[in-house]
């Protein structure tokens, strides 16, 4: 007979300052480092939908470092690569600001009921 251990969920909190910082290496790097704070969050919280995020991420730098290399003969550059690059900083931005990191709990448990029912009284009393 086996027992089914269960691990309590990690939790991420971030506060706004830390959430900007990593946008801002975000667009500061011009998207070549948008997988750092994903696997920052994978690291910590181990979730399978972060090791997911941080994929994605990790082949678009598989994908568009290629792409940046490859040179056209047109003078003005690839508007694809450019709607690419804009679209994914956009995206790391927006999942780094409101999706990734966890809301902070609150200082005190919620509260139950006031008077919780009370089986095989009347009327609840």
């Amino acid at each position: 007979m086996s027992t089914a251990t269960t691990r309590p969920e990690k939790r991420l909190e971030g506060g706004w300052f830390q959430r900007l910082a990593w946008s801002a290496l975000v667009w500061l790097s011009l998207g070549l480092l948008a997988w750092v704070p994903f696997l920052y969050v994978a690291i910590r919280r181990g979730r399978p939908s972060d090791w997911g995020a941080l994929a994605a991420f990790v082949l678009y730098e598989v994908v568009t470092i290629p792409w940046l290399s490859h040179t056209n003969d047109r003078p003005t550059g690839d508007p694809f690569l450019g709607i690419a690059l804009f679209v994914t900083w956009v995206t790391a931005t927006c999942m780094l600001l409101f999706a990734v990191f966890d809301p902070k709990a609150p200082a005190y448990p919620a509260a139950g009921p006031a008077y919780p029912y009370q089986p095989g009284t009347p009327y609840g009393r």
